[in-house]
């Protein structure tokens, strides 16, 4: 006896809500996919609010390629290394293990220290140009609370965060700018770490504020097993300043930083 039409279009509608789910799961898995900046540690090439589209090929696939961290591959497939200066979304180590992003700065092999703020890469200081201060204006997802206070300033009227920013050059020409928001001898001056084989060596640009491999767990997060890497940073493809309300549309245009959109990496 044939279906009805009532139980045909279920089938249909079932049937194409599972090839969406498929596809989804695909593009997330082994594509692309989003990732949005929940801390002020990557400052300040990235801000609270950021929405990045992160490229899933890059580095090989593993379990933390997919979607939830489901085990269904084993190891690293088509595993590649990242170069130093490639800012990567990785899984991070723990039970309470969660998405992370940061800065290669080290490969295996690689030793890595750093001295009076400086990183020392494999016994040769990492050149570190002092550039313009970074103003950042306060806004609803970045405060006064996490600028700190001996780091406020007024700007045309504005209440605004400044930092010291220098900007360091990888071998191989990779540059980029970081923060120094002061002395701190447990992040400025450390031991000589060496990259074992398989891992990398991740730091935040602001140096400061930045929980990585410089500290082990649960301080920080140590060496970060290749496999554990999900991806590189691509493109910004929105960001908000927090001002935004739900139940006000009109408030997503305002709170959009426009001219953040489509800065890659």
């Amino acid at each position: 006896m044939a279906d009805t039409p009532q139980k045909s279009e279920a089938k249909e509608t079932l049937r194409f809500f599972l090839k969406l789910a498929l596809f989804v799961f695909v593009l997330r898995s082994f594509l692309m996919t989003s990732f949005v900046i929940p801390s002020e540690s990557m400052l300040p090439r990235l801000l609270v609010g950021d929405y990045l589209f992160v490229t899933k090929w890059n580095y090989g696939y593993s379990r933390w390629s997919l979607p939830f961290g489901l085990p269904l591959l084993p190891g690293r497939i088509l595993g590649r290394d990242p170069a130093r200066g490639d800012v990567v979304v990785f899984r991070s180590p723990g039970p309470d293990d969660h998405d992370v992003i940061k800065r290669v700065i080290g490969l295996p092999g690689d030793t890595i220290q750093v001295t009076d703020g400086q990183v020392i890469l494999n016994g040769r200081p990492v050149p570190r140009q002092r550039v313009a201060d970074f103003i950042l204006p306060l806004t609803p997802n970045f405060g006064a609370d996490k600028c700190g206070t001996e780091h406020l300033g007024v700007v045309a009227g504005k209440p605004v965060c400044r930092y010291a920013r220098f900007r360091e050059t990888l071998p191989g020409g990779k540059r980029y700018d970081v923060l120094d928001q002061g002395n701190f001898p447990d992040r400025d001056d450390t031991v000589v770490y060496t990259v074992p084989a398989g891992h990398v060596f991740l730091m935040g640009d602001n140096r400061d504020d930045s929980a990585d491999s410089r500290f082990a767990p649960p301080m920080g997060m140590g060496y970060i097993p290749m496999n554990r890497l999900e991806g590189r940073a691509a493109v910004t493809f929105f960001s908000t300043d927090g001002s935004a309300e739900w139940i006000k549309p009109w408030t997503w245009v305002t709170a959009a930083r426009w001219h953040r959109i489509g800065e890659g990496f």
